[in-house]
């Protein structure tokens, strides 16, 4: 056979695969393999086909539809990769989460037991501001390798001015976020330096990191950004952190006002007199909408000074439950521009009274530490609150011990053992139960829960079991288990 060109068999090839595609023989058109194919027709197309097979497997490779760039190597988190033998529990686990609040559950779990997941398993985009901290720097390896300015700081290197450009935007706001931690005002008067170079997504990002450590010395800054910065968001966001302080700009106005003839001091008690504040009734629907609006434009201090009240003091005085949409846009309001203080107080009134609280109490946790979101999840416990309305509550600590007696525990074991997943809706609030479940217990806590749940019929292959299995399986990583025993 005569030496071919490799484009001349390609050209050969052109006009052979689309025949054999509508299959019809295609031997006669292989002018430049006739003296091989044989005479038998038969003979001659699998001649060719091994020939075109072994030809397209060996010296035609696919061009990259663009140029090829070598990208820098992942770098390594603070937190050590889960065990090989937990990778596959975990990848199932993230298989089964389309949804990114679940996902953000699960990693945030992972963190609290000091692991993180291997990078073939999952990897951020640079723009997934919900995921934990401790994958900045996969983010800033996202951004580079969609071609942005490079960098070489990493976030557990301290912030200082000299070396502020080096750090790529994530990792940027987790070292502001360690140095205001330990040093607010140094944090603060960086920031102020570097403001006007910053693009309002940063800008509104590192604005929100003062909310850490929060005092009367960051007035003054948040005053200039409420009213001059340029961004439509980050004036808001510093308006509701310069109404934290106390320094509402709705304080005295006309708003704060009309919203307080919506409500009505009273006295209760026979014996005891006790001074509450309830909402007057509610006659037309346009004044439900203006009330929710307003609620929506007041702040906390304003409105607490427009009823003569403190912001902190009010409350004790609210009368919870009785205009649930009342209770709704107050809790929004504390959430939003309330101090420390007033949060806390609201958190323990939900907390005491529980039953049908939890949605409501689930938009104080941006503001709750993790001691905070702790003593809610276990009030929710206790008040019956299912798994679910528990995790939206305090996340994915897995911290919580004997959650399969507690009330939710025992309804879940109920259903499963009332086999009641023969509907869709009776199958997604089990699965969302035990999922949630896997997410809010102790590793103890998961072993008990899966031997009960065994007990109970459930076969302990089924992959609804994969987050509580994983909880069960995954112990504290060393770094965590050794401050643990300080």
């Amino acid at each position: 056979m005569p030496d071919l060109a490799p484009e001349t068999i390609l050209d050969t090839l052109g006009a052979i695969l689309p025949r054999w595609t509508m299959g019809t023989a295609a031997a006669p058109q292989a002018q430049v393999w006739q003296a091989v194919l044989g005479d038998d027709p038969a003979e001659a197309e699998l001649r060719l086909l091994a020939m075109a097979g072994q030809f397209l497997a060996t010296c035609v490779v696919a061009q990259p539809p663009s140029p090829l760039q070598a990208l820098p190597d992942v770098p390594p988190l603070t937190l050590p990769v889960v065990p090989e033998r937990i990778r596959p529990l975990v990848r199932r686990t993230l298989a089964a989460t389309r949804e990114a609040r679940p996902r953000t559950e699960l990693l945030q779990f992972l963190a609290q037991r000091g692991w993180s997941v291997h990078p073939a398993d999952w990897m951020p985009t640079a723009s997934d501001e919900d995921a934990p901290d401790v994958y900045a720097p996969w983010r800033d390896w996202a951004d580079r390798s969609a071609g942005a300015s490079s960098g070489h700081a990493q976030a557990s290197d301290p912030l200082t001015a000299e070396n502020w450009d080096h750090f790529r935007p994530a990792a940027r706001k987790v070292a502001f976020t360690v140095l205001r931690q330990h040093d607010p005002d140094g944090a603060r008067a960086l920031l102020e330096a570097k403001l006007a170079a910053l693009g309002a997504d940063e800008r509104l990002r590192l604005v929100g990191v003062l909310a850490n450590r929060l005092s009367q010395a960051d007035a003054e800054l948040l005053g200039q950004l409420a009213t001059g910065d340029r961004a439509p968001k980050v004036k808001t966001m510093s308006a509701m952190l310069h109404a934290r302080l106390g320094h509402g700009s709705g304080a005295g106005s006309e708003d704060a006002e009309e919203l307080c003839a919506f409500f009505e001091f009273r006295t209760k008690g026979l014996l005891r007199r006790t001074r509450v504040l309830g909402a007057c009734p509610i006659k037309t629907p346009a004044q439900a909408a203006r009330r929710r609006q307003l609620f929506d434009m007041v702040d906390l201090a304003a409105f607490a000074a427009a009823l003569g009240l403190g912001a902190d003091d009010l409350p004790a005085l609210w009368q919870w439950g009785e205009s649930p949409d009342a209770d709704v846009g107050l809790v929004a309001m504390v959430a939003r521009s309330g101090s420390d203080g007033a949060v806390e107080a609201v958190a323990q009134v939900l907390a005491a009274a529980m039953s049908g609280m939890a949605p409501l109490a689930a938009e104080l946790r941006p503001r709750l530490g993790t001691a905070g979101q702790a003593a809610l999840a276990r009030a929710a416990l206790a008040a019956g609150e299912t798994f679910t309305g528990v995790l939206s509550l305090a996340g994915g600590t897995g911290m919580n011990d004997n959650v399969i007696v507690s009330p939710a525990g025992k309804a879940l074991l109920a259903a499963l053992s009332a086999n009641d997943t023969q509907t869709a809706r009776g199958t997604a609030v089990v699965t969302g139960e035990l999922v949630a479940l896997g997410l809010i217990a102790s590793r103890r806590a998961a072993v008990d829960a899966l031997e009960r749940i065994g007990r109970n019929g459930m076969a302990a292959a089924d992959p609804r079991l994969d987050m509580l299995r994983l909880n069960a399986a995954l112990d504290h990583s060393p770094a965590v288990a050794s401050k643990e025993d300080l």
